[in-house]
């Protein structure tokens, strides 16, 4: 931009200053629609990722149908376990994000994943649940028909997953 000698600017035309701004506003909406469907991809590609997961992890059914993945955590006596809890039309499933080290029968360590299968006609019943002491603590315990309890917690929404897997409590008529 140049300026004359008493203050005016000079050597730009508006046209070619509202062209530009155009081709801008273009450039900018081309690279928001590229954005878009590039996100668009990478979410069809992780869910994808997320039902192989499922299907490798755990039996499945020809019928059977992923429904919904959430990231928590497993209650056990030694201490909570980060995974993802699967949700099916058949079955609850959850497994741990990483291994845990036992021993094999013939006495050497080895590396497995931690995992929980719950088939969904043997779910009694799910209690949503906190700390009386610590409300910001929610859990969510699952009881099966042999009265044998889940705990999972650290959800990342806990009211959707507390909808989620009433859903499938209700699927299965308790």
């Amino acid at each position: 931009m140049k300026t004359s000698n008493n203050g005016q600017v000079i050597g730009i035309p508006i046209s070619y200053s509202s062209s530009s701004l155009l081709k801008k506003t273009r450039k900018d909406s081309l690279f928001t629609w590229m954005n878009k469907f590039s996100k668009t991809i990478k979410d069809h590609v992780a869910v994808g990722e997320v039902e192989r997961a499922f299907r490798k992890s755990f039996s499945t059914g020809k019928r059977e149908k992923l429904v919904k993945t959430m990231q928590c955590y497993l209650s056990t006596t030694s201490g909570p376990i980060s995974g993802m809890l699967f949700i099916s039309t058949d079955k609850i499933a959850f497994h741990s994000e990483r291994s845990i080290t036992v021993t094999s029968p013939t006495g050497n360590l080895i590396k497995v994943p931690y995992k929980v299968l719950i088939p969904l006609n043997r779910i009694k019943r799910v209690n949503p649940s906190e700390n009386s002491e610590k409300p910001g603590q929610k859990y969510v315990q699952i009881v099966t028909v042999d009265d044998f309890e889940f705990w999972f917690m650290g959800f990342v929404s806990y009211q959707k997953s507390i909808k989620n897997l009433r859903v499938q409590d209700v699927v299965v008529g308790l």
